[in-house]
């Protein structure tokens, strides 16, 4: 029966074709075996659904050709990490389909295709990437879920490149263009990337190396290193201090290897880069970096003593 391989979810249309007649699911539904999800499809169980449940009756509800996607899609792929309302479908947009309510409709002129061997029906993990950089309200939100599907190992960066050139309409082409490429040099946030090009290479301070893999008594992965030099910078994101033990066991790995470490979160990059310049280039030089630090343009606040130190 449909309904054991769809998380218990079923069409009257299923119903019907595997044997049951309308006065049957009529009664299913009245003494509360069965509920329904939606018009013309019932859940064959009572209590609160399981979220995939919820998944299925939202895909069947919308029909042959729908496939979930975006936020929806990036849940089942590991893109996101939490279930996130409403479900997300989307279906050929000469279909006509009745809203339900939780559920978000994409009408798309280019039929989406469904992840091979996928259930239930959902967009593959580049489609899913391009569909929420398109979503996104900003460049840097559009940037940063290319950098966590390659941070994730969900794709490369050389399948979003050929995902994003597919598309005819693109917004923001340019800058997601720019992000695949950073990532293919190791950036994996959007913080990681803000530090590349708002101060390192703006400020002329020499390429780091990105997440330099350490085994010690469990693998670490350095967000920069300056090897020559001794220094690993660390970026705290949002996410950095739901474990303040991992930051403390990363920075005495370092310590111990003769490394120096510097943190910097969000504020240190995206609201003063230019000071967080003038500290990596201070530790560099010591260090014996024989160059010295350049001002970003006319407006830089790097510290005229950092230029010479």
């Amino acid at each position: 029966m449909h309904a054991d391989e769809q998380a218990g979810v079923i069409t009257r249309r299923q119903a019907v074709a595997g044997g049951l007649t309308e006065e049957q699911i009529r009664a299913r539904l009245h003494s509360g075996r069965w509920q329904r999800a939606s018009a013309g499809v019932y859940y064959t169980f009572s209590g609160e659904p399981p979220r995939l449940a919820v998944l299925w009756a939202a895909l069947l509800s919308a029909g042959p050709g729908a496939v979930l996607s975006h936020q929806t899609a990036a849940e089942l792929i590991g893109l996101i990490d939490r279930p996130e309302p409403p479900v997300h479908v989307s279906v050929p947009s000469q279909r006509h389909v009745k809203p339900v309510a939780g559920v978000w409709l994409h009408r798309r002129h280019r039929t989406p295709v469904a992840a091979p061997a996928r259930e239930p029906a959902r967009t593959g993990a580049e489609d899913t990437v391009v569909d929420l950089t398109q979503a996104a309200k900003d460049p840097d939100e559009a940037v940063g879920w290319v950098a966590r599907a390659c941070g994730r190992r969900l794709t490369t960066p050389e399948r979003l490149r050929a995902a994003f050139a597919a598309r005819d309409r693109l917004r923001w082409r340019d800058a997601l263009t720019a992000a695949v490429a950073d990532v293919t040099a190791g950036c994996h946030s959007v913080l990681e990337l803000r530090y590349l090009r708002d101060v390192e290479r703006p400020h002329g301070l020499p390429a780091g190396t990105r997440q330099v893999r350490r085994q010690q008594r469990a693998t670490t992965y350095s967000d920069v290193e300056y090897d020559p030099f001794g220094l690993v910078v660390e970026l705290d994101g949002r996410a950095a201090h739901e474990d303040p033990g991992h930051d403390r066991r990363r920075d005495q790995a370092s310590a111990v290897r003769g490394r120096m470490t510097l943190r910097f979160g969000w504020a240190d990059v995206h609201h003063r880069p230019c000071e967080s310049a003038a500290a990596v280039a201070v530790l560099l030089r010591r260090a014996g970096w024989q160059s010295r630090p350049t001002r970003c343009g006319p407006r830089c606040r790097l510290p005229g003593g950092s230029l010479g130190c």
